[in-house]
């Protein structure tokens, strides 16, 4: 762990548990209807004094499509609802494999929050190590001032990929499973076509974390994996996967390779797969 590293260990965890400043936020996601809710494994088993973090509650209600970045304005009244406020050190973790986590972390590093952490192994390593945990709702946190200011240099719009599909001024990168990024099976999300963006690499998520432990691969390892997927780390990326949550999970690999300047594609292919939309590619990369 360095101080340019995002992730901290559960020990560092547990040592400042007790700290005022340090707020706890558990960040799980779900596949639409994939049971329990997240919510619901936050109420059966939390790390003590964390608030739950909704991806899709945070999100841009007008636009039909799944947890798009909310603006400024809904996104600092949202975090300080939760209790965080601008001074905070915000630790984030997932009760499942890492999903959502990278996503509330890139977020807040959007909307200008650079003290910001995420769990390595999160609740799955914490519960492995005996760490007391919370179950029940907690008792509403006392509302805090959160400023948001918003850098548009993280995300990127379908109307950036479809330029970028002439110009490949960028490299896009999918986290998704290696079937879906081929087109060899149904997409998740009804009435979606199958594929992936033309001309992008594959990279499903999961190959970036340990099984066994839930924490992410050392940095050697994920060097090897985006050098293998055919991605050059030292040209400019998009992260893309289902719906801009685990293409995150890319993304915060990239950030501890020492990568910046990268941005997520946040309606990715929730978006692209629509019927009548851009061009989609199948087969292997």
């Amino acid at each position: 762990m360095t101080k340019t590293d995002p992730l901290v260990s559960t020990e560092w965890l547990a040592a400042h548990l007790g700290d005022p400043k340090v707020k706890v936020v558990d960040a799980s996601f779900k596949m639409p209807g994939v049971l329990p809710l997240p919510i619901d494994d936050y109420l059966a088993a939390h790390i003590p004094g964390a608030v739950f973090f909704d991806v899709d509650a945070i999100s841009d209600h007008a636009i039909d499509l799944p947890h798009m970045f909310p603006d400024e304005a809904q996104f600092a009244r949202d975090v300080g609802a939760l209790g965080i406020s601008s001074d905070d050190t915000v630790v984030l973790y997932d009760s499942g494999g890492w999903v959502a986590a990278p996503r509330a972390w890139w977020m807040f590093l959007s909307f200008g929050h650079a003290n910001v952490k995420i769990v390595n192994g999160g609740l799955k390593k914490w519960r492995a190590e005996g760490r007391p945990v919370e179950a029940g709702k907690p008792a509403a946190p006392q509302p805090a001032r959160f400023t948001a200011t918003f850098d548009p240099s993280y995300v990127r719009s379908k109307a950036q990929l479809v330029a970028n599909l002439d110009s490949r001024a960028e490299q896009t990168i999918d986290a998704r499973a290696a079937n879906r990024f081929e087109g060899s099976v149904a997409e998740p999300r009804p009435g979606l076509r199958s594929g992936h963006i033309p001309g992008s690499r594959n990279l499903p998520y999961n190959e970036l974390i340990d099984a066994a432990t839930g924490t992410m691969k050392p940095l050697d390892d994920l060097r090897a994996a985006f050098d293998k997927s055919g991605l050059d780390i030292d040209k400019p990326i998009v992260t893309t996967c289902g719906s801009g949550v685990s293409a995150a999970v890319l993304t915060l690999a990239l950030y501890r390779l020492g990568v910046r300047g990268s941005a997520l594609y946040d309606g990715s292919w929730s978006e692209w797969g629509m019927q009548n939309g851009p061009p989609v590619a199948t087969g292997p990369a």
